[in-house]
């Protein structure tokens, strides 16, 4: 291992300075970018006389922009974030959240705030780069290390954001203008953070290091990756014989993909055409979800962040309606902040728990989907603020659980290339679900509904979720009890 980081060095491939520098430039990026005290006050703010905008204009006319956009960008900045190797895309979000919460203290009507909808919504999307940079900059020893490092500093900045929201309201008598201001002051740090960090000379797709790990040939040629098998990885393949995929296919010139040459000439080379990118994209999904094991786990993903996103996005409005903040104190930041925390503990806990997931993981989705539904149909109904909170808190923190167990069952076995292609593809479904929900549900150009009957049907809809994993779930346990019984008969008869 020594030797290969050595030899990565030398070729220019990792900073000279290890993984330490790389890792708490992102870190203080990821921190103040996420460190934004006036977000769970937002509704309050867009409905309150900063915007004087009405509850029709945010919820139905306004909010729905992120969901179109975020759809819309998702794929483009995936292919421009590896092509542009992330740093640019970096200080693409780090500009967008400047717009956004410039325009927060200082647009005014309703196309002006969809407009800054639509920068937010470049922001959300360009979050890819800020989780994939650091892959890039570190030898895979770290990969753990890092990732935890990083996903920290986002978590920590979001609860501090939130905490000092709620102190700054509630104790101190701030504005919530005062908070916008804090917030863009926090995300203009981040995006001075992001011009300190090292550009990468390497991708996972567009500018691949080739003699690093052999060339790049799809999940379907790691041996177990992709395959639904926890059980541990096969052992990587030769490079003689993963250079390239296919002697006889072509790129985009027209020239043979062979013509990369000796293997002293591949490091050389790191560029990819596009049109073989798009290639290894499409065999590596076919292969991978053809596993009915991620498929599950990637279904329950998908339709359960596309609800997810809806409650989040939307819970602001409804904790508005059942305790206007006009006529009563309002603890948005608080709430977030605890059921962050509480998300967090949850999630180091169910990491110390055994349990057959391959077994049983369908009916604890089923079992934990269904809680989820009885928390947004009771937040929904009940009419008592403090009710509503307890609810969102319960419902976060399930979400977060089981999120990070579909997270590891899906990933165990993946290669790095495989990992951004399943999620990204699972992310993009959720938001096209999502989308459709929105269009029909929330804009006011069809239903337009209120917020009381959405979140009904958002009940409705995890119900549905946790029916269909309840019966997939015991389908499979059944078919399993069976199987047994039936290689004894086989046996008995010979």
């Amino acid at each position: 291992m020594e030797l290969d980081v050595r030899r990565r060095r030398r070729a220019g491939l990792l900073p000279r300075g290890g993984w330490l520098l790389p890792t708490c430039v992102l870190c203080a990026n990821g921190f103040f970018a996420s460190l934004r005290p006036s977000e769970p006050f937002l509704t309050p703010y867009l409905l309150g006389p900063d915007k004087n905008l009405t509850e029709r204009q945010v919820f139905n006319e306004i909010y729905p922009v992120w969901t179109y956009s975020y759809l819309i960008l998702l794929f483009p900045v995936f292919i421009a974030t590896d092509y542009l190797r992330y740093k640019p895309v970096l200080l693409l979000q780090g500009l967008s959240l400047i717009v956004t919460w410039f325009m927060l203290l200082y647009a005014q009507g309703t196309l002006a705030i969809q407009f800054l909808e639509f920068f937010y919504g470049i922001s959300t999307a360009t979050e890819i780069a800020y989780y994939s940079y650091i892959y890039s900059m570190v030898e895979p020893g770290v990969y753990q290390r890092v990732t935890s490092y990083c996903r920290t500093a986002t978590l920590t900045g979001y609860t501090v954001g939130s905490v000092t929201g709620q102190v700054l309201v509630s104790a101190a008598g701030w504005s919530l203008f005062s908070l916008n201001v804090i917030s863009l002051i926090s995300v203009s740090i981040a995006f001075s953070a992001a011009w300190f960090l090292p550009m990468p000379m390497k991708s996972l797709f567009f500018h691949q290091n080739l003699l690093e790990e052999g060339k790049r040939v799809g999940c379907g040629k790691r041996g177990s990756q992709c395959n639904g098998d926890l059980g541990g990885a096969a052992e990587p393949e030769g490079i003689e014989v993963q250079v390239p995929l296919n002697t006889e296919e072509h790129n985009a010139e027209g020239q043979q993909i062979s013509d990369y040459g000796s293997i002293s000439q591949l490091t050389e080379k790191k560029s990819v055409p596009l049109q073989l990118v798009l290639r290894i994209l499409w065999k590596d999904f076919l292969h991978c979800y053809s596993s009915r094991t991620l498929l599950c786990w990637s279904v329950w993903w998908a339709l359960s962040t596309c609800g997810y996103f809806q409650v989040v996005n939307y819970s602001q409005g409804l904790w508005e309606k059942v305790a206007p903040s006009s006529h009563s104190n309002i603890y948005n930041g608080s709430v977030e902040a605890v059921s962050t925390l509480l998300g967090a503990v949850a999630v180091f806990v169910v990491g110390y728990i055994k349990v057959s997931w391959s077994t049983w993981g369908e009916l604890l989705l089923a079992a934990f989907t269904l809680i989820i539904a009885v928390a947004v149909y009771i937040m929904d109904v009940i009419g008592n603020i403090w009710a509503c909170y307890i609810m969102y808190v319960l419902f976060r923190s399930i979400y977060m659980i089981l999120i990070t167990i579909a997270t590891f069952q899906i990933a165990a076995n993946l290669s790095m290339e495989c990992y951004a292609l399943v999620f990204g593809v699972n992310t993009f479904i959720a938001l096209l679900l999502q989308t459709l929900i929105t269009v029909i549900v929330v804009d006011s150009s069809v239903l337009g509904l209120d917020l009381f009957t959405q979140f009904k049907i958002y009940a409705g809809y995890f119900a549905v979720i946790a029916v269909i994993f309840f019966v997939s779930g015991l389908y499979h346990i059944m078919k399993n009890c069976k199987e047994p019984k039936q290689e004894k008969l086989d046996s008995s008869g010979t």
